[in-house]
């Protein structure tokens, strides 16, 4: 049943008189008795009596509108409310863990201040599992960190990232080295699916296989923790995710010789995915705003 047909029942409940009703809502008789047939067909059963010109409710009308009216509002308000506000509706968003940790936060804190009827639902995975869910429709769009050739998902950068590496030895600062001279150290790295490590161990190639993989971790706070502790440690990392403890001294970058580590920031979503107001909107304003972040 569509609400259009709906409306007629109600209409006609109150004025049984279909001339009447037709003249003021600008519409023939004959449509307005089609809508009410077909309403009945679907029910399977009548809700009218034909008594003259006039359809009054018979019983299983009346019980009909009883229990359905109130639904019929509330469909009526929520589809107001969507005439109204095109920037209303709940959009389920991933991000990897560098950009969930440091710039979708601030991203959906402005967005949601400039459009408080919009709710954006935020969670970090690496971005492994953010292909796999919008893959499977789990998640409307996703914010990942490594190249993506999956043939359903659309993919747009949306800014350049540097991964360093980092240690607390600040006379590791003080030259440049091969990564080769590094291996003896302690490195912490991120876990299996993460794109930092994805970048980070595609790039060493052959050479992967020589480095000494202490521990594994999932959170940065944890690496930079036991990096700040232990002078012997050092991780690679986006040198957007270390900023300030750079600034402050507390990490310092280990310069090194012909290699360097860079990857994108790249938006994903389904090539099937509707595009509501919603979606294109948050989109435009996620791209925008990337940049100005991670530039700043």
């Amino acid at each position: 049943m569509t609400l259009k047909e709906l409306e007629l029942f109600y209409a006609l409940a109150e004025n049984p008189h279909v001339s009447q009703l037709a003249k003021q809502i600008s519409m023939s008789q004959s449509a307005i008795s089609l809508a009410i047939k077909s309403l009945e067909k679907k029910l399977s059963e009548p809700l009218f009596d034909r008594v003259g010109k006039k359809l009054v409710l018979n019983e299983r009308g009346r019980l009909f509108k009883e229990k359905t009216y109130p639904h019929f509002l509330a469909l009526k308000d929520a589809e107001n409310f969507f005439k109204e506000n095109h920037l209303s509706g709940i959009l389920h968003v991933a991000s990897s863990k560098t950009i969930g940790d440091f710039i979708m936060p601030q991203i959906i804190f402005d967005f949601i201040s400039e459009h408080p009827n919009a709710t954006i639902h935020k969670e970090i995975q690496n971005s492994s599992d953010i292909i796999r869910k919008v893959l499977d429709g789990t998640i409307d769009m996703g914010f990942v960190e490594f190249a993506c050739n999956e043939p359903a998902v659309i993919k747009e950068t949306v800014a350049k990232d540097q991964l360093i590496v980092v240690s607390s030895d600040k006379s590791l600062a003080k030259k440049e080295f091969y990564i080769d001279q590094l291996f003896d150290r302690k490195w912490l790295i991120r876990e299996q699916g993460s794109g930092t490590r994805d970048v980070f161990l595609k790039k060493l190639g052959e050479l992967a296989k020589e480095l000494n993989i202490f521990m594994e971790f999932s959170e940065f706070e944890e690496i930079k923790t036991l990096l700040e502790c232990n002078p012997d440690t050092l991780t690679c990392i986006s040198k957007f995710a270390v900023k300030k403890e750079l600034e402050r001294g507390e990490l310092f970058e280990v310069r090194l010789k012909n290699l360097t580590f860079e990857r994108s920031f790249c938006l994903v979503y389904h090539q099937n995915k509707y595009q509501s107001k919603l979606f294109e909107t948050f989109k435009t304003y996620a791209k925008t705003r990337f940049n100005e972040i991670v530039m700043a």
